[in-house]
């Protein structure tokens, strides 16, 4: 592996530099197939620029607010590019009918015969939505996460889709940033075991099979690091941290089988992902020896004209391709360049034939030259969308995902009978609001709302009144006197509020993490009632909860959990099971403490619990604490963790010792705990994270009953990236932790030896 200056001085190479280390690390890493090769070989410039190409489809069934400008072509001009050659792939549309039709077009009428590939943004769903992604890391159930992502591919193979741009592995640390919500969240572990889950949920074991896509990891690389939290920012790290950090979770979802990847809009260190080298080139085919494709977030290749990295968008198209970018997502800018580029010497042939090697290479990985129209049965677009056993699915990953933050006196589980429900608030009712970001092919009449689901659950209408109160970004005339009436009425209330789900997602980054103001006035109104309160935010990030919100009886995080989001939260307000989720990001006292990760490095002045407040790594205002932490989260049970037991104190870089606990379920109801392990490494030659999740498992727990939990460990498991950019571990001291979150537990030391 390459020492720390050369690696630097790699990301700031110049293209002219690379071209010809390009061309030889692809002929390295892709196989070659003599079908490929004669392809390739009868193919014109134009035709494989084509193939380098996709396009959004505005000619069948899209939704126009994920790419509006998507419906400006025909049908017929969408074909006649086909036949030309000048396109390889369409995306942002499905219909299984349609789709055959270009197929047909593609194989029968163009020159080379390549068949097309159909994709689409399937983030946490087809029809059939889930939680959003990090709802769903919550649950750190990787069972679920792969039995969701195989159904969301039953679903959209079903609808003509073979190729989906997911999943989101960025380590999304800053709360502001909209995209957190498509992720796994803060830490790096977690986004490892949840990207490998999602991979082998999407593509299975087979990639030929009709109901099997291709996965997408995405964004590469480190655009959960933009800074200030801004969509679309620059992002500046040390090679270490994107190395320790961002990247496992990428490695981790290609040693699964994925064989695509997106890149990134940002920049790292001043040169942007989709024309850096280093990235596409050195790390991920040089080091990993990635054989797939890599196709361009939307544009940008030729976004780097405005970043000023490319002169214009000739320099674009020649600066992505010699980086090794291989498919350009919607610019049009290969089509327009490379025939020329090539024929004027400043990109060679084999850097192109070598990207269309690879697109060709998944292709048929994908079993599309044996058998074209695989994934376009219309017949399965009438049977296989919200079966039974995806409807059920949808709930059980609902229930799995919220995350019971708080719960004062027990007030939950409610009783289904006997008592009086004021539901207050504007995402009580509002099926429009249940989804979540990036539902692309969203169905809201079969939505589920918090309300629809409670009175699912009792026999007694009379019991529930439900207001709105106020909307989600602004206030009713009178809205809040009727909402104060109905507590008055009530012997609970269950107050639905939180951000839209259009607050999270691409381009939604926030200044202010915090409950808009109408909503936080129509909690205050009703905490003077005295009424219990009962909070359920929706939302697609960490949020920073203040006056009556924070302080209400009971919290439930319920992010948007999908088409069964109300049965799902019913199942736990009412008791039929008790919540396993767990927080996959920080909950910030203020938004101002952004970026705030439980896993942050130790300062020469931390502030401890009894520390004095002045002089200490803190802000004025408040503790350099979370007000809930990573891995926090309650059930209905009262659960106990005994201290850590070790096999030995000792361990070397050839063994392994066990870490034990026996935990115990002191309550009177069945229970899933989520135990994790915790460790820190006390002295090294970088400084190491106060604690680092190492392992996690899920248990069920009936009443009364004890498990011992283990974890083996390893010196791999302490191993970090050094200066010289290699992973090892160092001997010393380490600190280890067996607790329900990261800020919890009783620590036990040992050392490597």
């Amino acid at each position: 592996m390459r020492q720390f200056k050369l690696s630097r001085r790699m990301f700031l190479a110049s293209t002219v530099a690379s071209v010809a280390f390009a061309g030889k690390i692809a002929n390295a890493a892709t196989p070659k197939d003599a079908q490929i090769e004669n392809i390739i070989a009868n193919m014109s410039l134009e035709e494989k620029a084509g193939q380098l190409s996709i396009f959004a489809d505005g000619t069948r069934s899209n939704n126009p607010n994920i790419n509006p400008a998507a419906a400006k072509q025909g049908i017929e001009e969408v074909k006649e590019q086909i036949r030309k050659g000048t396109l390889g792939s369409l995306f942002s549309a499905k219909g299984a009918e349609g789709a055959r039709e270009y197929q047909r077009v593609a194989i029968e009428e163009s020159k080379s015969k390549v068949p097309l590939i159909f994709a689409a943004d399937i983030i946490h769903g087809c029809e059939t939505q889930f939680p959003i992604p990090l709802g769903e890391a919550s649950s750190f159930d990787l069972d679920l996460c792969e039995r969701t992502a195989k159904m969301a591919a039953f679903e959209a193979t079903a609808v003509g889709i073979q190729w989906t741009f997911a999943p989101m592995v960025d380590v999304a640390r800053d709360q502001r940033w909209g995209r957190v919500a498509e992720g796994a969240g803060e830490d790096t572990y977690l986004g490892n075991q949840i990207a490998r889950a999602r991979i082998k949920g999407f593509q299975g074991g087979d990639l030929t099979s009709e109901t099997t896509v291709l996965a997408c990891p995405k964004h590469y690389a480190a655009y959960g690091a933009v800074q200030g939290g801004m969509d679309y920012n620059t992002s500046d790290i040390p090679e270490t941290t994107l190395r320790d950090v961002h990247l496992p979770p990428f490695k981790a979802a290609f040693d699964a089988g994925a064989l695509s990847t997106m890149t990134s809009f940002n920049d790292i260190n001043g040169v942007p992902s989709t024309g850096n080298h280093h990235l596409l080139t050195d790390i991920l085919r040089d080091e990993w020896g990635f054989k797939g494709l890599v196709v361009s977030d939307y544009t940008a290749d030729e976004e780097m004209i405005k970043h000023g990295y490319a002169k214009d968008g000739r320099d674009a198209a020649k600066k992505s391709i010699i980086a090794g970018c291989d498919i350009s997502m919607q610019s049009h800018l290969y089509n327009l360049h490379l025939p020329d580029l090539v024929k004027s010497g400043e990109v060679p042939m084999e850097v192109v034939d070598e990207s269309v090697r690879r697109v060709l290479y998944v292709k048929k990985q994908l079993g599309l030259f044996e058998n074209p129209y695989r994934s376009l049965d219309p017949k399965r677009e009438k049977t296989d969308i919200r079966t039974p056993k995806a409807i059920a699915l949808s709930r059980e990953a609902a229930r799995k995902s919220a995350v019971l933050l708080k719960n004062d006196n027990n007030i939950l589980p409610m009783k289904k009978s006997g008592q009086k429900i004021a539901l207050i608030g504007p995402l009580a009712n509002d099926k429009y609001q249940t989804l979540g970001t990036w539902a692309i092919f969203p169905d809201y009449d079969n939505a589920v709302t918090l309300e629809k689901g409670l009175r699912n659950q009792i026999s007694n209408q009379s019991l529930i009144k439900s207001v709105k109160g106020c909307e989600i970004e602004k206030p009713i005339s009178g809205g809040i006197q009727k909402a104060v009436e109905a507590a008055k009425w009530a012997d609970v209330v269950i107050l639905a509020i939180g951000e839209k789900q259009e607050m999270s997602g691409e381009a939604q980054s926030r200044v202010e993490i915090t409950i808009p103001k109408p909503q936080q006035d129509l909690a205050e109104a009703i905490a003077k009632t005295g009424k219990p309160v009962i909070i359920i935010l929706s939302h697609g990030r960490a949020l920073a909860l203040s006056g009556a919100v924070k302080d209400a009886n009971a919290i439930m995080c319920a992010w948007f959990l999908g088409s069964e989001h109300g049965n799902g939260l019913a199942d736990l307000i009412f008791g039929d099971y008790s919540p396993q989720g767990r927080l996959p990001v920080s909950f910030p006292v203020y938004s101002g403490q952004q970026p705030y990760y439980y896993n942050h490095r130790p300062t020469g002045r931390p502030q401890g619990p009894k520390d004095e407040r002045f002089y200490k790594a803190r802000y004025i205002e408040t503790d350099n604490v979370a007000l809930y932490s990573f891995g926090h989260g309650l059930s209905y049970s009262k659960i106990e963790y005994s201290k850590p037991n070790l096999s030995a104190k000792t361990l070397n870089f050839t063994n392994s010792i066990r870490a034990s606990a026996t935990i115990t379920n002191k309550g009177k109801r069945t229970v899933k705990e989520v135990v994790q392990l915790y460790i820190n490494d006390n002295v090294a030659s970088l400084t190491r994270p106060v604690r680092e999740l190492k392992g996690f498992k899920l248990i069920e727990l009936a009443p009364g009953e004890s498990k011992e939990v283990s974890f083996e460990i390893s010196a791999t498991d302490l191993a970090f990236i050094n200066h010289d950019l290699q992973r090892r571990a160092e001997k010393g001291g380490f600190t280890l932790w067996i607790a329900p979150s990261s800020v919890t537990g009783e620590a036990v030391g040992f050392e490597l030896v």
